[in-house]
C-alpha cells in the first residue's frame, strides 16, 4: 500500500526537482519482478547484504521468533535477498540534498508506523523554500 501511495506521490516530487527512489535489500532480479508487477514510477535499488542500510545505521537483525513468523507467511528473506542473515533496514524515508547531506529523515524501530508520502513532500518544500 505504502508503495502505491509512493507512485502517486511520484509525480509532485518530480514537479519539485526531487527524484524518489526505494532501496531494497531485495536480489536486482526481485526488485525489477517487484517493479514491474507495481508499474512503479520510481526506481528500486539492491542494496545487497543492506550494506547502505548499515552505512546509514538503520539495518537490524531479525530476532528467531520473527524470522519462524516470516516463514509461516512464506516470506523467505535468504531466497530473496541473497543471503541468510536474516536482517532487514528499518523503515526510512531521507531527502538527500546534491551534496549528499541528509536534509529530512523519518525513521521508526517499528515497520508499521511510516509517513505518510504527503510528510515527505511537505520537508521537501520546506528544504527548497530554504
Amino acid at each position: 500500500m505504502e508503495l502505491d501511495a509512493l507512485k502517486k506521490a511520484d509525480a509532485e516530487f518530480r514537479a519539485l526537482g526531487a527524484t524518489f527512489i526505494a532501496i531494497s535489500p531485495q536480489l536486482q532480479s526481485f526488485n525489477r519482478e517487484f517493479r514491474e508487477e507495481k508499474k512503479l514510477t520510481f526506481e528500486i535499488l539492491s542494496d545487497p547484504g543492506n550494506e547502505v542500510a548499515q552505512r546509514y545505521g538503520i539495518k537490524f537483525q531479525l530476532p528467531e521468533d520473527l524470522r519462524e513468523v516470516y516463514l509461516k507467511f512464506n516470506i523467505d528473506l535468504p531466497k530473496y535477498n541473497g543471503d541468510d542473515s536474516w536482517t532487514l533496514p528499518l523503515p526510512a524515508r531521507l531527502i538527500i540534498d546534491p551534496k549528499g547531506i541528509i536534509r529530512y529523515a523519518a525513521i521508526n524501530a517499528d515497520y508499521t508506523v511510516r509517513p505518510e508520502p504527503e510528510e515527505t513532500i511537505v520537508a521537501l518544500k520546506k528544504i527548497i523554500e530554504r
